[in-house]
């Protein structure tokens, strides 16, 4: 499929397109064109899609209920998603339960080399994978060798972005050092062609980008739980850094794990863990969601498109999950479209309204 002409996933728009200009700024946002999956965004050295794909279901059975007989819907899910433009994949090598242990970077290697021999396709892909902060991996060389390991697993020949999955800094701060200085190794060796950062708070993101700065490393990435229910001081602070460094904001859990796809309720509740934590902040989140649907209603989307374009209008590249090609679907509605200052100054104002918030990770940073 041909990634020069709008494909039927998406609402057409007229107008031209500037595809350089700049996402950073909510007010320019107001004079941009929709943009599409194929008009790329800069994080670093790279040109990715305005939204990317996260792969923490493949292989994680506890929350996602992964089953390795899925395997084929997610490869048709990787293609189809990347036919459609979609080119940002982010992994980890802590994803993936029990035994299937790094099962989503095997998976993701696995279907970027099948995929149907597009040599040139294959090439434009970037994969993003975290490396887990482990208590044993306390010096450089440790997380040099869990980068080569990760390169073994995708059976690639170099990582796009390798990143710090967490900071340890609030519980073993020599080792945070180290494991930065695991960074630097990693990309001075060509491993991986930019580094980057998850679940930083903003002074903590401030220091780790001066260090390798120092260093002669740039910080390329910063990826943070960032939505609707995850719009808080910290993340706000941390999406103006970026802003001001030059540093791409990932937004992960753009729909709050699920909560904001309108598809649950207090008495529609997901199966597994899922269901305690929704039980608890569905019930309020009622103005929000209200507010999504009458938006969604408009323009004849769904509220998770809704969801995920607020996101891709604050500048930031979304991962949302996928696990079948009815959810890659549905996400890639996301774009081809944007909201209006009106619409988004609605829908804030209904999160604010909402007592239900996000509980942000525990391993995130002041």
């Amino acid at each position: 499929m041909a990634l020069s002409a709008p494909t039927s996933y998406f609402s057409c728009v007229s107008g031209s397109i500037d595809t350089k200009a700049s996402l950073s700024s909510p007010f320019k946002l107001l004079k941009l064109p929709p943009i599409w999956p194929w008009q790329k965004v800069k994080m670093g050295p790279f040109s990715v899609s305005p939204m990317g794909f996260g792969t923490w279901a493949w292989g994680n059975q506890l929350l996602w209920g992964y089953q390795e007989s899925m395997n084929p819907d997610l490869e048709q899910t990787f293609n189809m998603a990347v036919e459609n433009g979609v080119n940002f994949f982010d992994t980890a090598d802590s994803y993936g339960t029990g035994r299937l242990n790094g099962q989503s970077e095997k998976l993701l290697g696995k279907f970027i080399r099948e995929s149907k021999g597009r040599k040139q396709r294959q090439d434009d892909i970037v994969v993003a994978t975290k490396f887990a902060a482990y208590p044993w991996r306390v010096t450089p060389g440790q997380f040099v060798k869990a980068c080569k390991s990760s390169l073994e697993r995708m059976q690639l020949e170099q990582i796009g972005i390798g990143q710090l999955h967490w900071s340890t800094a609030n519980y073993a701060p020599l080792q945070e050092f180290a494991l930065w200085d695991g960074l630097v190794a990693m990309y001075e060796q060509g491993l991986v062609r930019a580094v980057g950062v998850s679940n930083y708070g903003p002074k903590q993101l401030l220091k780790i980008h001066d260090y390798l700065k120092i260093r002669g490393v740039p910080l390329c990435s910063a990826q943070v739980q960032f939505s609707l229910l995850s719009m808080g001081e910290d993340q706000m602070e941390i999406k103006n850094i970026c802003d001001s460094l030059g540093i791409r904001l990932i937004s992960y859990s753009p729909l709050g794990l699920g909560m904001l796809t309108g598809k649950y309720t207090a008495s529609k509740l997901p199966r597994g863990p899922r269901a305690l934590l929704f039980r608890r902040i569905l019930p309020g989140l009622e103005p929000l969601l209200n507010s999504l649907r009458e938006v969604a209603q408009r323009r004849s989307k769904t509220v998770s498109q809704v969801a995920i374009n607020w996101c891709i209008c604050k500048g930031t590249v979304p991962i949302p999950g996928v696990k079948n090609v009815k959810q890659a679907e549905e996400n890639l509605g996301a774009l081809g479209w944007r909201l209006s200052s009106e619409e988004l100054l609605q829908i804030e104002y209904a999160a604010r309204e909402s007592p239900g918030r996000m509980i942000q990770n525990i391993f995130q940073t002041r």
